[in-house]
Parts: C-alpha cells; sequence; structure tokens
C-alpha cells in the first residue's frame, strides 16, 4: 500500500475558520449577526473578516502572535473569533468582569500585539495598562484598538473626548480593499488556535491553549449533544470569552445559524427576545437558569433547547425550566476542554419516573460526549480506576482530541496536570454501578469534619431544596474541636425573607446524617460568582473564617 499517500487533496488540517469559509457561500445571503437594527449576513461577515485580518497582518501580526479582545457579547467579539486566526494569530478574549489588577496579570502573561476594546471597557483597559507601566520594564505594549457601539438603537456618547486618539475597530476595516488577502491556514492542525483564561475559582487564572483541531472537534460535539439543526438562532446569554463561548462561535456559523448579539440582559430581554427571533438554542451558566426559573413568566408557545455547565443545577430548577419549555441539555467541563467533557445519557426507562426524579437525572454529570475520547475517576496517586459503588471518590480525569495543549508559559503546572497520560480535573467524583460520574468537590472544598468526609455539593442540594432558598453555598467553617464544621450561606427567595438559620437546619436534619448538618447557616444577599457562573467558594470560606 505503498502508493497510497497523505497530500493537500485528502487532508486539511481541521480549523473552525473553515466553518466561516463555507457559511459564506452555502449561507451567504442569510443573516448571520442580528444586534439590535443592525444586521448582517453571512457574506458580509466573512468580507469584514477578512478585512480585518488583513489589516491584522499589515499591523505586523503574524504567526504565533497574540490578540486579545475585552468586550461583551457584540458583534465585533464575534468576529474577531475567525478574523485572528485567519491572520495567522491565536484569539484570546478576557473576562470583561475581572479589575484592573486581574487584567494587568493577564495582559503581562499574553504579551498581545493588539488589544481590541469596546469602549464600555475602555477605562478597565486603560487603568490594567497604567499598572503595568508602573510595575514592569521592558514589556511591548499592545496597540489598543477602540471598538465603538455599532446598535443604532443604543444611546451612548461615543464623540466623548476620552475615545480620541485612539484607532478603531470599524476604520480598520473600512481601510482595507480586501484584494490579495490570503487566510492564513494553520501548517498543523495542532497549532495554537485560542487562549482562554481559566474562572479562577481554585487560584489565579490560567491561561489554556487549545489548538485548532481541538477547537473544531469541540465545536461538532456542541452540535450533536445539543441536537442543533441546520439555520439555528442562537441568543448570546453566553460570554463569549467564556471557553470561547463554549464552541457556540464556531458552531453557528457551521450551521448557517443568527446571532442574536447583546450587551446585557434579563429574565424578561429573555423571554421576550426567545419570541421575538424564533430562538432555537441558548446557554447559560446555573445563575442563569435559577434566574429563568424564578422569573414570573408562563410556559414559551414553543420549545427551545438550553445548555448548562458550571455547578449543578438543582433538581427542583431543572423541573421548572422545562416546565417554562425548555429542553435542557446539562454537561460537566471547564476551560480546560473549551466547555463540555461529558454528558449525562437519557435513557428510555427514566421517561417512566416521576417528573422530579427526571429532573434529579438530568442534573447528574454523566459520560464522555462522543469526541472526547474517555473519563475515568480514579486515585491520583496509584491511578487505578475506582470501583463502581457509588461511594468511593477519586479524581476525575479526561483523555482526548479536545483537551488542552497546556497552560500558557507554566511548563509546571502542565505537568502536573498531564501526570500519567490523563487530564487531571481537580474535581473529585464517585462512580454509579452504571459508569456513569458524579462529581461531588472541588478537592479544596471538601470538608473534614472530625474522621468524616463531606461533599459540599451533597449539602448544598438539600439546602437548595428548601422551598424559601434561591441560592445557596456552603464551605467549611474552623472548628476547634471537629478541625471544620459546616457552613451555609443562604440567599432567600424575596418573598419568603421571614425564613430563619434555625428553621434550614431543622430541615436538613430530616435530610441529612447529623455530621453532614450544617453548624451555621449565614443569610447573605447576594452570593459571589465567578463571571463564569460558579460560586466563588475561596471567598465564601474567607468569611466563614472571619466568622470563627
Amino acid at each position: 500500500m505503498e502508493h497510497l499517500v497523505q497530500n493537500s487533496a485528502n487532508y486539511v488540517p481541521l480549523s473552525p475558520i473553515s466553518f466561516l469559509q463555507r457559511a459564506s457561500t452555502v449561507f451567504g445571503e442569510r443573516v448571520s449577526i442580528v444586534y439590535g437594527s443592525l444586521n448582517y449576513t453571512w457574506k458580509q461577515t466573512y468580507e469584514r473578516c477578512c478585512k480585518l485580518a488583513s489589516a491584522l497582518n499589515r499591523m505586523n501580526v503574524s504567526n504565533g502572535d497574540i490578540v486579545a479582545a475585552l468586550g461583551p457579547n457584540i458583534p465585533e467579539l464575534y468576529e474577531v473569533h475567525f478574523a485572528v486566526p485567519m491572520a495567522g494569530a491565536i484569539i484570546s478574549p478576557l473576562n470583561i468582569y475581572q479589575n484592573s489588577s486581574d487584567l494587568a496579570a493577564q495582559l503581562k502573561l499574553l504579551e498581545a500585539k493588539v488589544l481590541f476594546v469596546d469602549h464600555q471597557y475602555l477605562k478597565l483597559a486603560v487603568d490594567a495598562l497604567e499598572i503595568l507601566t508602573r510595575t514592569c520594564t521592558g514589556l511591548e505594549f499592545p496597540k489598543v484598538v477602540l471598538m465603538l457601539e455599532t446598535n443604532p438603537e443604543a444611546k451612548t456618547d461615543t464623540a466623548d473626548g476620552y475615545y480620541s486618539g485612539y484607532r478603531t475597530y470599524q476604520s480598520l476595516i473600512d481601510a482595507e480593499n480586501n484584494s490579495g488577502f490570503e487566510i492564513v491556514r494553520p501548517k498543523s492542525e495542532l497549532d495554537a488556535y485560542s487562549i482562554v483564561f481559566t474562572s479562577g475559582t481554585t487560584g489565579v487564572p490560567k491561561g489554556v491553549v487549545h489548538s485548532h483541531r481541538g477547537a473544531y472537534l469541540t465545536t461538532l460535539a456542541q452540535i450533536i449533544l445539543n441536537e442543533m439543526k441546520a439555520m439555528p438562532v442562537f441568543l448570546w446569554t453566553v460570554p463569549m470569552y467564556h471557553c470561547n463561548g463554549w464552541c457556540f462561535t464556531w458552531g453557528i456559523a457551521a450551521l448557517g445559524g443568527t446571532n442574536i448579539c447583546l450587551r446585557k440582559y434579563d429574565a424578561d430581554f429573555v423571554f421576550d427576545a426567545i419570541v421575538k427571533y424564533n430562538v432555537t438554542n441558548l446557554g447559560g451558566a446555573t445563575p442563569v437558569l435559577s434566574m429563568l426559573a424564578n422569573a414570573n413568566r408562563k410556559p414559551l408557545p414553543f420549545k427551545v433547547n438550553i445548555m448548562t455547565g458550571g455547578t449543578p443545577p438543582q433538581a427542583h430548577v431543572v423541573f421548572k425550566i422545562e416546565e417554562l419549555g425548555f429542553i435542557l441539555t446539562h454537561s460537566y467541563g471547564m476551560s480546560e476542554m473549551l466547555g463540555p467533557g461529558t454528558v449525562y445519557p437519557w435513557r428510555p426507562e427514566y421517561s417512566t419516573l416521576p417528573p422530579q426524579e427526571q429532573a434529579r437525572y438530568k442534573a447528574l454529570h454523566g459520560l464522555n460526549h462522543m469526541l472526547m475520547e474517555a473519563v475515568d475517576v480514579k486515585d491520583p496517586v496509584t491511578m487505578e480506576s475506582v470501583p463502581f459503588d457509588g461511594l468511593t471518590l477519586g479524581e476525575v480525569m479526561f483523555r482526548g482530541n479536545t483537551v488542552t495543549k497546556g497552560y500558557y508559559k507554566n511548563p509546571e503546572k502542565t505537568r502536573a496536570a498531564f501526570e500519567g497520560g490523563w487530564f487531571h480535573t481537580g474535581d473529585l467524583a464517585v462512580r454509579h454501578e452504571d459508569g456513569n460520574i458524579d462529581v461531588k468537590d472541588r478537592k479544596l472544598d471538601l470538608i473534614v469534619s472530625g474522621d468524616k468526609t463531606i461533599s459540599t455539593l451533597d449539602v448544598e442540594g438539600v439546602v437548595f431544596s428548601h422551598p424559601s432558598v434561591f441560592e445557596a453555598g456552603v464551605v467549611g467553617k474552623p472548628d476547634e474541636a471537629l478541625g471544620e464544621s459546616v457552613c451555609a450561606f443562604v440567599r432567600l427567595k424575596e418573598e419568603c425573607k421571614a425564613t430563619g438559620a434555625d428553621e434550614i437546619i431543622e430541615f436538613c436534619r430530616g435530610k441529612l446524617p447529623e455530621y453532614m448538618v450544617p453548624k451555621t447557616v449565614v443569610m447573605f444577599d447576594n452570593l459571589p460568582f465567578t463571571s463564569s457562573g460558579k460560586l466563588k467558594k475561596s471567598a465564601l470560606r474567607e468569611m466563614a473564617k472571619n466568622l470563627a
């Protein structure tokens, strides 16, 4: 079989860039982006991305350079997800909800050639760059490109003198005629495509590097997991800076769909937008589900697919979400796999269970999706798999083509993460008899009380089930006798403010072993969440420490 060869006819490196190229041809006149009264077609989006990529090349951005972007879910941020790699560079979307010190640390790590900044977040970027000016010598600062408001309906004064002197995003596109530009395809599909930052729930955010291949395959996984059909309508309630918008940035292009872009939203906006635009798909972390479940709205006139990740949704939230007309897909994953790693496989026999029991199953973590090679729960020391007994704790580990290449400029953490040929997540779980994994906690979040080890997620599940509770977070509180005791921080529903801590403790006592019952319950107006929807346990632990 020596005559069989690999060549350009039978091998092209996988890259999400091809999704946009195809969309411009197959779906050229279909609407690609809606932003207020602004509309683009796929042909226009492709042409704009080519012009931006050409402009970046003229700014000396080339292979391996990093281009960062700071902005909400606007058309420009969508475009840079394609245009930057089309110029041969690596895209790094940054969290708009972080402080200037954290942003400065990320810019120092990245050493980006260009920084696209939405006008609303220019002060944040300027403050971060001023920090670098004071603290770093010899660091080449990125060229700042300002993204001004393009929604004709938006009421904002972008003519303010504060914005003067900056090169603008639109001016880069207007200056290009696109003649002679050739898209820079990756030489290897393992070349870096994006750098995304972890949410920082367990420490300083790390820069996670993903390849063209990983981004391409995770996009296909999302399409399959969410049962997305051709030409979907996607409402952007998932931050594009979080895992590149869970890969829906590229998935909507692959299917020739329509992106409904937005700056901000609340429950009423989401319900109204779904009906107005005939939305087929959206996503959101657990707080988004809670927001929708607790909105005083009637069920939707048609079914809408919604994907969630992060902290597992509580069964009663799942039940309410589906009652409102949403079809929920719950996936467990992380930044290191660009979003989803597992999905719970629905079995026909589950449909015979009571609705609340069905909801409980849908909130579990399941098994690896079809494009993730394997998931296992192992003893991190011996690397032996734990038994399928639903009791033995081990660390969740993944192996597959959609797993990160490693942490940017952090060889030590990269080596530790891939110890033994598996990616170590730092999450602890059990495996049930049917093989499905059930994540119990992060290593750092487990409560060790006397000789007992307590999963905070198990306690949170019971606290959440109290009819007065809107949100809850459980951590260990320092205890002289036990080492740690269970401490619950609770946010009550608006109509249930009279509920007391003793009532919640007694409620838990009837459903949990005594050693797992919260010894302390603190009423809280707003629990601290990361911008990706994960509970900031580190902040709660500090509060519990101060209480002690």
